[in-house]
C-alpha cells in the first residue's frame, strides 16, 4: 500500500487535466482530518482541476491519490461518495425544489433505491442547514435566493452528507466579506469538532494565510512550493508566484499596493503610524509624484509608502530618527511647493519629523491633516 496511509487524503505526484490535455503535473501533498488544505494560484493554474480530479469527477492522468489509505482507483463510487464532498461555484440547475429538498440531496449516498430520508438523515440536513446559518430558507424555492446563499445551500448540502474530506472550488465566490469570514470560520469549527479534512481553491490570498494549515501553490502546471502559510507567505515569493508587475505585494498584512507615480516630489509627506496611509493612496490616485518621511522600517505604514512613494526616506526599526535622515528629507522638502503633516505631535523616536514640520511651517509650505482636522 502507498506512503501517507494515515492521512485523509494524500497526493503522489499527480497529473489532471483533460483528455491528454495536461492541466497541472508533478503535484504531491497531504492532509490530515483536522486540516484545511489551500490550492493557490493564478487564474488558469489547475486549481479546479486539481479537486475535480482529487473526488474522481476527472481521471488521473498520473500518480495515485489515496483517500483514507486507499487509492482513488480501487474505492467503489458508493463508497467515495460517503467520504467525499465537493462544492464546485457551477450553477446547478432546480426545478421547484426547496433549498432543504437540495440540502437533503446529501442524504442520498445513505438512502435506498426510493431516495427516502430516514429521521436520522432528517437531523443531519437539519443540522448543517442551522450550522451554515441558513434555516429560514428551508421551504424557499432555491431558484429565488441568491448567488451568495446558493453557495451556503451547497455547503449545508455537503455537510449533510458527512464526509471525512470536504473539497470546495472557490467557496467564497459570491460572498460578502462578512459572510466570507463566517464561511470560513464554519469551515475552521467544521474540522475540528467534525473531525474532517477541507481541501478548497481560494482566490482571496489574506483569508487563505489567515484559515489554511497548509498550502499548494500552483504555478506553470506545477506545484512550486507546498508549506505552511508562514513559509508561503514570506520573502517574495507572493509575486513570483501571480508575476505581480503593476505594484507590490507585503506578506505582513497580506495586501497589495499599486505602483506609485515617478518623477520629481510635488508634495513632501510626513507620515508614520499609519495616519498618512490615506493621504499616500489619494495623491496616488490623482497622479501626483510624492517624497514620503521619515518612516521607520518597522512602521505600519512602511509597506504602503514603499510601494507608491516617488522617494522615500527611512529610519532603521526602534532608533531615534538621525540627523543624517533629518537632512536628506529636508533638501527635498525644501523642494516642493507642498509639505502635508499628518500628527499635531511627535514621541521620542519620531522627534526628527518635528524638525521636518517646523521647516515647513519657516517656508510656509505647511498643510495639517490630522484625525482632529481632516477634511
Amino acid at each position: 500500500m502507498p506512503e501517507g496511509v494515515s492521512k485523509a487524503v494524500s497526493a503522489e505526484n499527480i497529473s489532471v487535466g483533460y483528455g491528454r490535455i495536461t492541466v497541472a503535473g508533478g503535484i504531491s501533498f497531504s492532509v490530515e482530518k483536522g486540516e484545511i488544505l489551500t490550492l493557490i494560484g493564478a487564474n488558469g493554474a489547475g486549481k479546479s482541476t486539481v479537486l475535480k480530479s482529487i473526488s474522481a469527477q476527472l481521471p488521473l492522468l498520473g500518480g495515485y491519490v489515496c483517500i483514507n489509505g486507499e487509492e482513488l482507483s480501487a474505492a467503489g463510487a458508493k463508497k467515495l461518495s460517503k467520504e467525499l464532498a465537493l462544492v464546485l461555484t457551477e450553477r446547478i440547475h432546480s426545478e421547484r425544489m426547496t433549498c432543504r429538498d437540495i440540502a437533503a440531496t446529501g442524504r442520498y449516498p445513505y438512502t435506498g433505491r426510493l431516495g427516502l430520508l430516514t429521521e436520522q438523515d432528517e437531523k443531519a440536513v437539519d443540522e448543517a442547514m442551522e450550522l451554515t446559518g441558513i434555516s429560514y430558507l428551508a421551504d424557499v424555492d432555491f431558484r429565488e435566493i441568491s448567488d451568495g446563499q446558493r453557495q451556503c445551500v451547497m455547503l449545508a448540502r455537503a455537510i449533510a452528507q458527512q464526509p471525512d474530506v470536504l473539497l470546495l472550488d472557490e467557496p467564497t465566490s459570491f460572498l460578502d466579506i462578512n459572510h466570507k469570514l463566517g464561511l470560513l470560520s464554519l469551515l475552521r469549527k467544521l474540522t475540528k469538532q467534525k473531525n474532517i479534512a477541507v481541501i478548497q481553491s481560494l482566490h482571496e490570498l489574506d483569508l487563505a494565510q489567515r484559515f489554511s494549515d497548509k498550502l499548494v501553490c500552483i504555478k506553470d502546471k506545477q506545484a512550486v512550493l507546498v508549506g505552511t502559510p508562514e513559509e508561503v507567505f514570506s520573502g517574495r515569493f507572493i509575486e513570483e508566484l501571480y508575476g505581480i508587475e503593476n505594484g507590490s505585494f507585503h506578506n505582513s498584512y497580506c495586501i497589495v499596493e499599486p505602483q506609485g507615480t515617478k518623477g520629481v516630489p510635488e508634495v513632501f509627506v510626513i507620515g508614520g503610524g499609519g495616519g498618512a496611509i490615506p493621504v499616500y493612496r489619494e495623491l496616488n490616485r490623482k497622479g501626483i509624484p510624492f517624497a514620503a518621511g521619515i518612516i521607520h522600517e518597522n512602521d505600519i505604514e512602511y509597506p504602503a509608502v514603499s510601494s507608491m512613494a516617488a522617494v522615500m526616506f527611512t529610519e532603521t526599526a526602534f532608533e531615534p530618527i538621525s540627523d543624517e535622515s533629518i537632512q536628506a528629507a529636508l533638501e527635498v522638502l525644501e523642494k516642493c511647493p507642498r509639505v502635508i503633516c499628518c500628527h499635531d505631535s511627535f514621541g521620542m523616536m519620531n522627534a526628527g519629523n518635528a524638525v521636518l514640520r517646523d521647516r515647513a511651517v519657516e517656508i510656509g509650505s505647511l498643510e495639517i491633516k490630522s484625525a482632529k482636522n481632516a477634511k
